[in-house]
C-alpha cells in the first residue's frame, strides 16, 4: 500500500509540473500577443485564443494520461498500450466505466489517476476563466483582479 502511494505521489508530481509547464507556455504566448489581441476584432482574437490555449491545455492533459498509461504498461498493471491508455483516459476523467480494472498491487492508483484528473481539470479551468477575464477586461478597458 505504502508503494503504490508513492509511486502514485510521484506521478501526480510529474503530470502537475508538465500540466503547469504546459500552462506557463500558455500564458506567455497570451501575454506576448496580448497588445494584437486587444486590437479589433477583439471578440473574434479572445476566440482564437481561448480555442488555442484550451487545445494546448488538453494536449497538456494527454501527455499526463499517457504518462500514467505508460507506467501501468511498465509496471505490468495492464498488459498492452491500449488497455492502458484508455484505462488511464477513462480514470483521468472520472468516467471510470469499471469494464477494466486494476489488480490489487495497483488498485490505489486508479483512485490517485482520478484525482489528478480532477486537479487537472480544475486548474485548466481556471486558466480559461482568467484568460478570458484579462482578455476581456482589456477589451473593455478594465483591470482584472
Amino acid at each position: 500500500m505504502i508503494g503504490q502511494i508513492a509511486v502514485g505521489s510521484a506521478l501526480i508530481v510529474l503530470s502537475v509540473a508538465v500540466h503547469a509547464g504546459f500552462m506557463a507556455l500558455a500564458a506567455r504566448a497570451v501575454r506576448r500577443r496580448e497588445a494584437w489581441l486587444r486590437r479589433p476584432p477583439a471578440l473574434i482574437k479572445l476566440a482564437g485564443a481561448l480555442s488555442a490555449v484550451s487545445l494546448w491545455l488538453i494536449a497538456g492533459m494527454s501527455v499526463t494520461v499517457w504518462i500514467w498509461a505508460l507506467y501501468f504498461l511498465w509496471s505490468g498493471a495492464l498488459g498492452d498500450l491500449e488497455t492502458a491508455v484508455y484505462f488511464s483516459l477513462v480514470s483521468f476523467t472520472t468516467l471510470g466505466f469499471g469494464d477494466i480494472v486494476l489488480a490489487q498491487p495497483h488498485r490505489l492508483l486508479s483512485g490517485m489517476l482520478a484525482a489528478n484528473g480532477l486537479v487537472l481539470f480544475g486548474l485548466t479551468t481556471a486558466v480559461l476563466i482568467d484568460l478570458i477575464r484579462s482578455l476581456h477586461g482589456a477589451r473593455t478597458g478594465q483591470e482584472s483582479a
